[in-house]
Formats: C-alpha cells, structure tokens, sequence
C-alpha cells in the first residue's frame, strides 16, 4: 500500500483534512542465536526491508483512537491518556497503549491525545516480530508528534518493557534493538547483558536470504516460551553451586562440558546446552561472515537449528519439515527456524539462481507432509524505524 493511500485512509477513518505524519518500523529476521537473549548470550538479527507503518496526528483533547487497516473488523479501538492501563478487549491496539504509558511516565511532553493508523506487512504471527515492530513505529510516532528527546536505546528498553512488564511475556530485547538500530545490509552482533553491539556487513555475492512461513499460527505468551526460560534458570542456578557465572551467556562450552553434571535436571541441561552452544556459534558466525565463507555460515545455521530442535525442543513438524526440506536441496548452504519457534518462520541462505526451483521444491514437500502452504519472501535487508 502506498503512502497516498495510506493517508486516504486516515482521512477517510478519522473523517479528518489533514495530513498526518508517517513513520515505519521493521520486522526483523534473526540469522543465528536463538533464545540466548534472555540468557545473556549473543544474538544476530537484522532488520527487514518490510514492517509496520504508523500515521498519526495530534489531537486537541485527551482522547487516543487506533485502528489498524490489519484487524478492520476490530474498528477503531478508544481509550484517553489516563486509561491506560491493559484491556484484554482493546486486543492488539495494548502494544501502542503499552508505549505510550511508559513514554509518559519517563517523558514530559505528551499532554494531549492521537489519532493513530497502523498498517503492517508482517503476516500475524510469522515470528517476524510484529509486536516489536508495533512497539517502535509507536515510539518513533510520539517522539516526533510531540516532540520529545527520547534516547533510542531507552525506548528499546521501553518496548521491551511493554512486552514483560504489560503484556507479560519474558521475552529479551533482541526484537526492539534490531528494529531500533537496523542498517541497511547490515546484521547486528548484539551481547544482550551489555547491549554492546557491532554491525556487520552482509555480503551474500550471489546468494539470498529467504523467508519461508510455516503459516502455522503462534501465539508467543500461550506458548512455552515462559516455561523455557525458567528451565534455564533452574539450570543456571545450579551450575551457580559451583561456577561463578551470572547467566548462560558468561559459560563456554568447554565450561558448560565440566560442570554439567551440576544440573541435576536433564531436561534442564539440554536447555542450557543449547542457550551455551548456540551463543558461541552466534559469535563465530560474525567471524565466518567477516571471512566471507558462507557455506561455515550456513553450516552454523544447520547446527542451530538441530539444536532448537532436540535440546531446545521448540521446532515441531512445521519447521523441521521446512528445515529438512531445504538442507536436501542442492543450491542451500543453511536452513534453521528464526523466532521463538513453535511456527513461525524458518530462513535458508540460498543460491539466487536456483531460488525459485528450491522454493517449488520445498513448497511442495511441506504441503504434502503437512497439508499446508507454505509463503515465501526473499529478505531485503533495511534500516531501523523512523520517520518516513
């Protein structure tokens, strides 16, 4: 949809003249270091070419109005600045309620209320990071239309609030960071303790990143995603007894190979197994991608996500059947789930010129093994939200 047509329909919603201002938040794609954010580990995300778009105009009085051109049948969804509080009927329109409250409270500034319209192209649960996505254009839409002074890295951390504290799932920031600070061609090597960060170039030569979506709907704060991180904690609490570590992410694995017989759990050991073995493969896929050598990258994006799948166990049918699909296909260094998992979104680094036959290929496996359609983008990789 076009920005004309996006402000048409603002118009038309909010029965207005003018012309509101229109900003724009990635989805992201993390390419390797799944579920070590919330461990203290390294992550490797990049932000998309595609995401969410934000029009908004101020108001005269205390009133907040949002719709989103994605739930239509939603309407426009009410609420003023001193009823902010979670509404389980005010459904997705919680994200940018969430932001603005929490703005708020750390930001003098916003005395008056919005119009607000939201259109995303991030298919609903795809594990691109929707909310994330929401939670930014929201931040980057306040910070203009009332003009305040909002460090970035702070509404990093407020969106990752939003996600803990107000919608109450424990989710780390990795989401917020790549949306906030993405570059164009570049993916962002990210210590999640100390949000100490590097870019990198992503240099593909004549390969592509594709996106292939399960369509397997996944709803994060109904999975296991909580139940995961408090297994690691368990684990971490143990290896404590004996190991001066504060979180997963301070463990190599020669360490973690020593001291595993701390975890008393074996369930509680193959989870944080992988939250060590994946942090240091994430910190060697920067050195491979710096060297150029693609296939040790995909080789590392295999080994993830055999990792997720049997130590981690938040693959299931839909993404191992994606991910096996892709590794038979000649023309694919590397396949592995990208997101919390449980659906979602699985990428493969492939060669540009075989892409469509591998996509055909793949398509069809996953529809016979599952009896679903599988959808499929090539990602482009782009800058961080802003203001359009």
């Amino acid at each position: 949809m076009t920005k004309v047509n996006l402000v048409e329909k603002f118009q038309a919603i909010f029965e207005t003249e003018q012309t509101p201002e229109t900003f724009f938040a990635p989805g992201r794609i993390n390419l390797i270091g799944e579920h070590t954010d919330y461990n203290g580990g390294h992550v490797f995300p990049a932000a998309l070419s595609f995401g969410t778009h934000a029009l908004g105009l101020k108001r005269t009085d205390q009133k907040l109005r949002f719709y989103s051109l994605n739930f239509p049948d939603l309407g426009v969804i009410e609420t003023d600045l001193d009823t902010l509080d979670f509404k389980e009927t005010d459904n997705w329109a919680n994200y940018p309620k969430g932001m603005i409250k929490y703005i708020r409270q750390q930001y003098d500034g916003i005395s008056t209320g919005a119009d607000i319209l939201y259109y995303g192209e991030i298919p609903n649960s795809a594990g691109l990071s929707s909310s994330a996505s929401i939670e930014m254009a929201t931040g980057v839409l306040l910070e203009s239309l009332f003009s305040l002074d909002v460090d970035r890295i702070e509404m990093i951390k407020i969106g990752q609030k939003v996600e803990n504290e107000y919608l109450g799932i424990n989710s780390g920031i990795m989401d917020q960071f790549a949306i906030g600070m993405g570059k164009e061609n570049h993916a962002i090597l990210l210590d999640c303790q100390t949000l100490d960060y590097d870019y990198a170039p992503i240099q593909l030569a004549d390969h592509v990143i594709m996106i292939i979506n399960t369509n397997k709907q996944r709803t994060l704060s109904g999975s296991k995603y909580n139940e995961r991180r408090n297994e690691c904690h368990q684990a971490l609490q143990d290896l404590q007894s004996e190991l001066d570590v504060k979180d997963l992410g301070s463990v190599s694995p020669d360490e973690f190979e020593q001291y595993k017989h701390l975890i008393k759990d074996p369930v509680h050991q193959k989870r944080a197994k992988h939250a060590v073995y994946e942090n240091a493969r994430t910190i060697e896929a920067l050195q491979k991608l710096n060297e150029n050598d693609l296939e040790a990258f995909g080789q590392l994006m295999n080994a993830s996500h055999i990792s997720l799948q049997e130590d981690y166990e938040v693959t299931g049918i839909e993404l191992d059947t994606i991910a096996q699909a892709a590794w038979d296909q000649p023309g694919v260094l590397g396949a592995r789930m990208t997101g919390a998992g449980f659906g979602g979104c699985a990428i493969a680094l492939v060669k540009e010129d075989k892409a469509a036959d591998i996509k055909e290929k793949i398509k069809e496996i996953y529809l016979e093994k599952t009896g679903i359609d599988a959808s499929f983008y090539t990602a482009k990789i782009g800058d961080g939200a802003r203001k359009l």
